[in-house]
């Protein structure tokens, strides 16, 4: 079975096989010598004489760069609510329906195991900012820098978003040796990259490769155009640099596909552009604020760009358009292709998403619209992304409501429908106190003893004016309940 693997948090022992490939120089021929005064020499021109020239040399890239590349360790507590607690148990049990109903009792937190954690990053500016993947910090207790000259620093994350899978960490330090940020927009397939990271703990490895695609869609990375490489990519290089053979820092090693959860050949990197856009935005508002217009789309195929008598498949289709969004006010409908946004041509749908996520809320765009067989431009003013995808990207800490133990999230408007309530925040896990009373993932919290809760801020605040237990009203499935946790 073929799955996808993010490769950021595990120490394995393991021997990796070494790579080796060959690229040979080769001419095209040129015509015989002629007979005096029958033909004429032809002469290959430059361009057509050396189409590849030879393996390149990275060492001057390694030694320039190496050091702006960190390894980074975590500590953390597993959370003994993400796991189901009826796991083990049949279905068939008399205990089965009990618990189902009333929970499992959980395990004190204090006997959850440790987990332990490695994975890689890199220094943006010299007075210590860092950039790594959201899933090698997350839910860490305590994250630890360690750079080429064997110094180790304690990290705080300044933000951290789950949407983009980037992270941004500080460390106490001046002078530090900075990345060059490049343009992976002028990437080109088939060109050399570098990877320089911490594959199972061995800390500033480097292997190598080509650019395999561009603006590749991931299941969970609807916003993240992935560059798509062969450079070998294991668990621990999880927030390293991809680099450009001009020493630029192009993309974040994020993901692999695998068979195996070791390399495969298919390695994706989040763009160094979108990483740099989130990094912008959470170190000057703590959140990563992202643009919608409200449409659903699919990719162009050639069937249907011969039903819509478009002249070669590419844009994006549109299936759905939200009622009272800004599509909808401005006019587009089911069954346009977008093809470009601002004179930005899209030549696969992966390509929308992000563009307009890359818009601030209040800006007007120009869509290219395929509708009718002719193309035609529509203004589109760009809302606010504002969904469980969306959350606001803080650091850990602040995305807990406190003494309660617990990890929120807003409801968004579609669950908040299912549930025929205005109110609710959403139980990502549950640690402590809260644990110990029985709540888990997924559980929803409609209020705090009669006072309905709207908004993580609000429980926060409840619970800071609270007294020793807190009667939470939760939701599990079908059933409401109150459940008192004791306030830690």
């Amino acid at each position: 079975m073929l799955f996808k693997r993010r490769i950021g948090k595990w120490i394995v022992a393991a021997t990796v096989p070494a790579f080796l490939g060959a690229f040979y120089a080769f001419t095209l021929p040129g015509a015989a010598p002629a007979q005096a005064g029958t033909h004429e020499t032809v002469q290959a021109t430059p361009d057509e004489a050396t189409l590849v020239t030879g393996l390149p040399d990275f060492t001057k890239l390694v030694e320039r760069y190496g050091p702006s590349v960190v390894n980074v360790s975590v500590t953390g507590m597993k959370s003994v609510a993400n796991a189901d607690p009826l796991q083990g148990i049949p279905e068939d049990s008399p205990f089965y329906d009990f618990f189902r109903r009333f929970g499992v009792p959980a395990p004190s937190q204090e006997d959850a195991p440790v987990k332990h954690g490695q994975g890689s990053g890199f220094i943006v500016s010299s007075d210590g900012l860092i950039l790594t993947n959201a899933h090698v910090v997350g839910n860490s207790s305590e994250i630890t820098v360690k750079l080429t000259d064997r110094r180790e620093f304690s990290a705080k994350v300044i933000g951290i978003d789950e949407v983009s899978d980037v992270a941004v960490l500080r460390i106490d330090a001046q002078g530090l040796p900075a990345v060059k940020i490049g343009d992976p927009n002028k990437l080109k397939v088939g060109e050399w990259v570098v990877a320089i990271g911490s594959p199972f703990g061995f800390e500033n490895t480097v292997t190598s490769g080509i650019v395999s695609g561009k603006s590749r869609s991931l299941p969970d990375g609807r916003y993240v155009p992935f560059i798509q490489t062969d450079v070998a990519v294991n668990p621990g290089n999880s927030g390293g640099p991809l680099f450009n053979m001009k020493g630029e820092v192009v993309g974040i090693n994020s993901q692999i596909f695998s068979r195996t959860g070791g390399y495969m050949g298919l390695s994706f990197a989040i763009p160094v552009d979108v990483a740099i856009n989130v990094k912008d935005q959470l170190v000057a508002h703590g959140s990563v604020t992202r643009g919608r217009i409200g449409i659903r789309i699919q990719e162009v195929d050639q069937t249907l760009a011969n039903s819509f008598d478009l002249p070669q498949p590419r844009g994006a289709l549109v299936g759905q358009v939200e009622p009272g969004s800004p599509a909808d006010g401005a006019g587009i409908r089911s069954g346009d292709i977008i093809l470009g946004v601002d004179g930005n041509a899209l030549d696969q749908m992966s390509q929308l998403p992000a563009a307009i996520a890359a818009k601030r809320p209040g800006t007007k765009v120009r869509l290219d619209i395929w509708r009718d067989g002719k193309k035609q431009g529509i203004d589109v003013t760009v809302g606010r992304f504002d969904d469980d995808m969306a959350a606001a990207a803080k650091p850990a800490a602040e995305t807990k409501a406190g003494k309660l133990g617990l990890a929120l999230r807003e409801l968004t408007s579609e669950e908040k429908s299912q549930l025929k309530s205005d109110s609710g925040v959403y139980v990502e896990s549950a640690q402590g106190p809260a644990a110990i009373a029985g709540l888990r993932h997924g559980d929803v919290i409609l209020a705090v003893g009669s006072t309905p809760v709207k908004s993580v801020e609000q429980l926060v605040e409840l619970s800071k004016k609270s007294g020793t237990t807190l009667a939470l009203l939760v939701q599990r499935d079908n059933l409401r309940s109150y459940v008192p946790v004791p306030v830690g």
